[in-house]
């Protein structure tokens, strides 16, 4: 089942999320009989299920908390890693920029630990498609859970396969790569990708992005874009509103392009 639920109460299944006051959350799947044990005390799924979302409940210490539906950016931030993982900012401005929506279709390598093939395979819908290629099987094994965990695994076909062998599909609208050596696979990516479709990326480092972004021109795509996105929060006390103490500024370098066909010079 996935984690968006239709229905305006709780009900056995659901993926919910319990929210203390000092903003602590815990992420459940409820299941009648059973309990969750936290440093506040045990709630208990039974005393959920049934409840509007948005109720506050309380531990059996009698400490409140809220019942709410998880956001996808707080699943996101809670996806079991063996490696760093995109954080929410990115994965926002990819989505848009490469117009990932219901019944598309997108490619991407690596897979690492699937938080960007969640938010893809949220993204696509019951109609879409993800096609996700990882070459170490560990990686695999632990992406699959995760999607598995939010009832997102069917939207995905996990390919274990080194890229440099190329892919399977043609003419597909979308693709993105998270691989350290992106400029590498480029003629792979362009026997893939159809004209005019959304090439993305991101890297850590600005000589990756500058070898990125000649491979690019080589093989005739246009339009590239370099970004990166920083997010600042603030504290939300109406007497004292200032940014927070704490920020994720740089994470990554985003780069964007889109393949065109080769043009004859002007005679």
């Amino acid at each position: 089942m996935p984690f968006t639920p239709e229905k305006a109460t709780a009900q056995e299944g659901d993926l919910a999320q319990l929210l203390s006051t000092s903003h602590r959350f815990f992420l459940v799947r409820l299941q009648a009989g059973a309990e969750l044990h936290t440093h506040k005390g045990v709630i208990r799924h039974d005393d959920l299920i049934g409840l509007p979302w948005g109720t506050q409940v309380y531990s059996h210490l009698g400490e409140p908390f809220y019942l709410l539906t998880p956001s996808l950016a707080d699943l996101l931030r809670e996806t079991r890693r063996n490696t760093q993982i995109m954080f929410p900012k990115d994965i926002g401005f990819v989505l848009v920029s490469m117009s990932i929506g219901p019944g598309q279709t997108v490619v991407e390598a690596g897979t690492g630990s699937g938080a960007l093939t969640t938010a893809f395979a949220f993204a696509v819908g019951e109609t879409g498609k993800v096609i996700s290629y990882e070459r170490r099987p560990e990686m695999q094994a632990l992406a699959r859970r995760n999607l598995k965990r939010l009832g997102l695994e069917h939207r995905v076909e996990f390919k274990l396969r080194d890229i440099a062998e190329g892919f399977d599909e043609r003419g597909v609208p979308a693709l993105f790569l998270d691989v350290p050596n992106p400029e590498d696979y480029i003629p792979q990516v362009r026997q893939t990708l159809r004209s005019g479709g959304f090439f993305g990326s991101l890297l850590p480092t600005t000589n990756q992005v500058s070898r990125l972004i000649a491979a690019l021109q080589e093989h005739d795509f246009a339009f590239i874009d370099v970004c990166e996105i920083l997010l600042r929060y603030y504290k939300p006390v109406p007497e004292r509103l200032r940014p927070t103490d704490r920020m994720v500024a740089h994470t990554g370098y985003l780069v964007f392009a889109r393949p065109t066909l080769p043009q004859e010079p002007p005679e």
